[in-house]
Formats: structure tokens, C-alpha cells, sequence
């Protein structure tokens, strides 16, 4: 049996001491155990960002596979504002995991696609509340112009800071037809940014796109662990109301993954990894808006199997890192 960590919550806090078992790949809730000595919770927040690929710059409609609400951050209530959001958030994750310091998540739309003025705006007010330790900061590669990247430079110099990347794929043929609105060199250049600042990336990758074959899948996760990127956070494709692939999917054009060929395909994707790339998020959550795979609502259920296939298989992060 693998060992856990113990930990408690923080000076000041009421709740029990709690566990984080040591899982055959590296977890993020670890990777924040080990930064900050206790538990650490994301809150995720609605600056009232737009997308390059929704107000006409890149394109119209979003991606393919974003619904009515694009990537909203669901259950988030966007008319507050950001230190309104922090708190609402923070009292529903003390409720739920007796945390005392958070993570200010940036997560609906691009959260780099505004003026930088108003970005250290947004940034310095969610900072500001005593108990946040840092930002996850969620972004397209299109979004991140000199005076941008200046500003997560300086703000990774004084806190603890993540930008999450939406990579998707590593190839032109599906980002073009998800219409995704740039292609992969353009998230090369971001990384390669990112890389020379310091600045800590966590990739966005989409397992089941249409038209990729397994093998194309896995490429991109070589390319993950090739570009550098500090974590990695993947995704089943999954069918929203109000998306292109809504339409696609009830016209009969796309199929998409069942849950054991899900569970492999994470397996295989974790032995092909470098152990040092911080895994953040192993699939989605089930939203109200979800259309299929009805599988994916269970999401604990599927995170159990993944850790089963793990053990069955023997297998641990980076396994068979450099092969093919």
C-alpha cells in the first residue's frame, strides 16, 4: 500500500487533521501540501472576460465544444465582484474541506484578454484578501502580448502563481476544425515565453477530439512533456448544450470515448509523462448543461478506476517516458 501525507489544516482552524494518500503519479493537491504545509483550495472566479474566438478579433462562436456559456466557470455568481466572489467561494470550501487558505482561480473565458491596467486590477484585488496564497490564471496562447507577460512576471516574482494554457491538441488539422482560432505554433511561442520568465505553465489537453486516432492523442501528450510545461490538466471531450458538437454529436458525426477507453488512454498518457509535470485535474466535472457521455457525471468513480489501472498495471508517471 502507498503511503499518505498528514496534515492539518492550519493554525487556527477547528477541522480534523486531514490525509492526501501518495498516488502513482504527482498529484497537485501533493504539490501544494509540499509548498504551503497545509490544504490548499482553488476558488474559482468570473472576471467577466470575453474570448478572441467569440467577439469577432479571431473568430465567432467559440470553440466547437463550448456551450451557450463558453468556459464559464459554472455555479460562480459573476454579478459579485471579485472579493464578493472570494468570499462566497471560501465559505463554501471551509464548509466543505475545513480550508483556511486559497488559490484565486481565474478560470471563466481568457482571463489575459483585457488591457494589462485592468488585469493588475483584478489580480491585486483578489490578492489582496489575506487568506489567498496565490493564482491560477486560465488563458488561450493568443492572449499573451509583451505587456501581459511583463505583468505575470512581476506577479510571479511575489506570489504563487500558475498560467493554464488551453493546448487542447498538438495538431492543426483538429485545432482548425474545433475552430480553435490559432494553431500549435502559436502555443509553442507562448511556452517558450513562459519558460524564459520563470513562469510556471499547466497545459490544457482534450483527450477525444474527432477524427484523432489514439496514437494521435498520445502524440500530444509527448509534446506536453516536450514543450516544458510544468503541469499538465487533461479533459474527456464531452457534449455541452448549445455547442457546435451538440449539433455534430446528435447528427451522428461524433463518437465519442467510452469510460474504460478513457481510463486507458489516462494510464497510458501518465506513463508517458515526465514524474515532474504536476497532474492538476484527470478529467472533467459533470456540468448541468452535459448532453453525453452520462459516464462522466461519476466523476470519483472514474478517478477510482484510473488509480485501479494504475496499481493492475504497476505502472507509475513517467513509466515509459521516451518511448515511441
Amino acid at each position: 500500500m502507498l503511503p499518505r501525507f498528514e496534515h492539518d489544516t492550519g493554525s487556527g482552524s477547528n477541522a480534523a487533521p486531514f490525509f492526501l494518500p501518495m498516488k502513482r503519479y504527482t498529484t497537485f493537491n501533493n504539490e501544494l501540501l509540499r509548498q504551503f504545509g497545509q490544504r490548499i483550495q482553488r476558488v474559482s472566479l468570473d472576471a467577466g472576460f470575453t474570448c478572441p474566438n467569440r467577439d469577432g478579433s479571431v473568430g465567432h462562436g467559440g470553440c466547437t465544444f463550448c456551450g451557450d456559456r463558453g468556459a464559464a466557470a459554472v455555479g460562480v455568481p459573476v454579478a459579485l465582484s471579485i472579493a464578493e466572489q472570494l468570499a462566497d467561494g471560501k465559505r463554501k470550501m471551509q464548509q466543505k474541506y475545513g480550508a483556511a487558505k486559497f488559490l484565486a482561480y481565474f478560470q471563466a473565458y481568457s482571463n489575459t484578454y483585457e488591457n494589462p491596467d485592468r488585469l493588475r486590477r483584478l489580480y491585486e484585488e483578489a490578492l489582496a484578501d489575506p487568506t489567498v496564497v496565490g493564482l491560477i490564471i486560465g488563458t488561450r496562447p493568443d492572449c499573451l502580448p509583451p505587456a501581459t507577460l511583463d505583468l505575470l512576471t512581476e506577479l510571479h516574482a511575489r506570489t504563487y502563481l500558475w498560467l493554464e494554457l488551453g493546448m487542447q491538441t498538438m495538431h492543426d488539422r483538429t485545432l482548425s476544425a474545433i475552430n480553435r482560432g490559432h494553431d500549435h505554433a502559436c502555443l509553442e511561442s507562448a511556452v517558450q515565453s513562459c519558460r524564459e520568465r520563470g513562469i510556471q505553465t499547466c497545459a490544457h489537453l482534450v483527450l477525444g477530439l474527432p477524427g484523432e486516432s489514439r496514437e494521435e492523442m498520445l502524440a500530444s501528450v509527448r509534446e506536453v512533456d516536450r514543450l516544458g510545461f510544468s503541469g499538465a490538466k487533461f479533459h474527456h471531450l464531452h457534449i455541452l448544450k448549445g455547442s457546435q458538437l451538440e449539433v455534430d454529436y446528435r447528427a451522428g458525426k461524433v463518437s465519442l470515448l467510452e469510460r474504460d477507453e478513457y481510463i486507458g488512454l489516462v494510464c497510458d498518457a501518465l506513463e508517458l509523462l515526465d514524474p515532474q509535470v504536476i497532474i492538476h485535474r484527470l478529467m472533467g466535472d459533470g456540468r448541468t448543461e452535459l448532453v453525453a457521455p452520462e459516464w462522466s457525471r461519476r466523476k470519483l468513480d472514474v478517478l477510482n478506476r484510473i488509480d485501479r489501472e494504475m496499481t493492475r498495471r504497476d505502472s507509475v508517471q513517467g513509466s515509459r517516458r521516451g518511448e515511441g
